[in-house]
Order: structure tokens, then sequence, then C-alpha cells
């Protein structure tokens, strides 16, 4: 990957670019159209009439290779666009077991941290019951503390 400093006016544009977008929680398929095309069984053309409809509905944004769900793509999906945090301690002696079972659990990340707990998970959250349930059962875990978002701010 070519990592070029940007500097002058491709900066400030970006920068404005920056401070004038919202934040969203957005899924990107790394997909050219034609292999999307023939992996659904349709034509190229069949395919395009079709995103152009989801486009014109907000439900993604599409470019030269790839193609990103919307927050309100998610919703019609029935997913979350704003995540549970679900935060994990782990018994000293029991840590490599327990982040071998964490990481098998349907979360969108895991992250080790450091300081007063082990992990922090991002659980989508129409799946938060059943981490937590999962999370119950795996021997060392100390203690689990949930939070979930309530709106995007930056």
């Amino acid at each position: 990957m070519n990592r070029e400093i940007l500097a002058g006016r491709p900066f400030r544009l970006l920068y404005f670019l920056y401070e004038l977008a919202s934040p969203t929680t957005v899924y990107t398929a790394k997909a050219k159209q034609v292999e999307l095309a023939k992996q659904l069984g349709i034509s190229r053309q069949v395919l395009n009439v079709h995103l152009r409809k989801l486009r014109s509905r907000g439900y993604i944004r599409a470019g030269r290779g790839f193609i990103d769900i919307t927050e309100e793509g998610l919703r019609v999906l029935g997913f979350s666009a704003n995540p549970a945090f679900v935060f994990v301690r782990v018994s000293p002696l029991k840590k490599e077991e327990a982040y071998g079972e964490i990481a098998s659990l349907p979360v969108q990340r895991v992250f080790r941290v450091a300081g007063d707990m082990d992990a922090v998970l991002i659980v989508d959250r129409d799946k938060l019951n059943e981490v937590l349930k999962k999370l119950a059962s795996v021997e060392g875990i100390q203690s689990v503390k949930s939070y979930i978002a309530s709106q995007t701010l930056k």
C-alpha cells in the first residue's frame, strides 16, 4: 500500500470533508460488479439496476471495487448501527483459554486491553444476549460489563 504523505490543498480538502462528515457504521464488500453478478447468477446490467435502487434509497454507496452498506441499509436488514460494548475481566491463570473462546464468539471485534479490564468486545445489539450467555460459561471470566451505544457522536 502506498503511504503517500498528503499536504497542501489535498490535505485541507480531506480534513474539510472529515469535518463535514457524519460518523457512520459501514460494512464494505470489496467486490467488482462483474464478479458479484456472476456469483448471484445475474447479468451485470441487472445487478446495476438493483444497485441503483439500493443507492437511491440510501442503503449502499458504491465505487470501483467496493460497495458500502450504510447505517440505513443495516437497519433494513435488521442489524443495529449502534453496537454494544462488552468489557471482560479474566483470571490471569485462564487468560489464554478464555481469549480463545472469546475470539470464537459472534462479535464484530475483540480487543485485548490493558487496565481494569482485559478485553473489549464490540457486539451487534441483536447478538448481545447470546454473547453474554456464552461468556457466562467461559471458565476464567471474573466479570462482564455491557454498555449499549445510544448514538454516535463523532
